[in-house]
């Protein structure tokens, strides 16, 4: 049982030496971006609205700065870690602590996560986005998630019709979660500083996706053919993808004009066009 009361509130904040001994002992160099701004967790902590006794799933935790904010906000937590020097390293300074050492693009959640399980993390930029979408596709598990990702990446996720960052990526999040922007995270708060600014993004699940009860499979297919050719209208990408006289047949259903193209539509403009043309195939 980890004790609490005993990490400092700067867990994890000086990088540069514990990097230096950690790469001494493991012989390898780490590619990631560590945080060393302990102000940053403390309002990640905070937005993620985790209170004591949470179930919480961190991933990557690397040296444990936001590991060490999420306990001594009460968190009931677990943490996945790739790397096993990292995982062993964590395991050393906060004993007790819930290690699960695997890819987290390849874990079996129901076997790590309640339902109504927290998710909180800075999440590889390599891996973030496919991640997120796994998790937001998972909504008997998860009731939120806080996640830290590319700048350019959240603005995708919270972009609204007929904006140039709409597209396939922010339907598929939308109709999932509500989103709300926390924080942006400059580069000199990591260690090494990162090419790119970073920003902090909460999805609350909904209880019922957008798309209501349709295939979840099917709605996605229809998002991404839409957006597969973003100069076409609709009418030509999506009949490049079904056939074009089902896609007009679909289109003209739902009312929606066959010329516009596929960043003017809402997530249930999508969701209608997505049940019309599940119907025709």
């Amino acid at each position: 049982m980890i004790d609490r009361d005993t990490i400092p509130e700067d867990f994890g904040a000086e990088p540069r030496a514990a990097l230096r001994g950690l790469e001494q002992r493991a012989r390898k160099r780490f590619g990631q971006h560590f945080l060393n701004d302990p102000s940053v967790p403390t309002r990640i902590v905070r937005a993620a609205r985790v209170q004591p006794g949470d179930r919480v799933v961190e991933i990557g935790p690397g040296l444990g700065i936001l590991t060490g904010a999420l306990l001594r906000a009460g968190a009931d937590l677990t943490v996945v870690e790739l790397d096993r020097d990292l995982a062993a390293y964590l395991e050393e300074r906060l004993p007790g602590l819930a290690i699960v050492c695997a890819d987290a693009q390849k874990v079996d959640w129901a076997t790590i996560c309640d339902p109504g399980t927290k998710v909180v993390a800075n999440l590889p930029y390599n891996v973030g986005t496919h991640l997120v979408m796994q998790l937001l596709r998972r909504p008997e598990h998860f009731a939120s998630i806080t996640v830290m990702l590319q700048q350019e990446v959240v603005q995708r996720l919270l972009a609204e019709p007929g904006t140039k960052a709409y597209g396939a990526l922010s339907v598929e999040a939308t109709a999932r979660a509500r989103a709300t922007f926390i924080l942006r995270v400059d580069p000199h708060q990591f260690v090494p500083p990162p090419k790119v600014t970073s920003a902090v993004i909460r999805f609350d699940l909904l209880d019922e996706p957008r798309f209501g009860t349709q295939n979840p499979e099917a709605f996605d297919r229809t998002v991404r053919t839409a957006f597969s050719q973003r100069r076409k209208t609709l009418l030509n990408a999506l009949g490049a993808g079904y056939g074009r006289p089902e896609a007009q047949a679909a289109l003209e259903a739902c009312g929606i004009d066959p010329q516009l193209r596929a960043e003017r539509l809402t997530v249930e403009q999508f969701a209608d066009l997505a049940a019309r043309l599940e119907q025709a195939g």
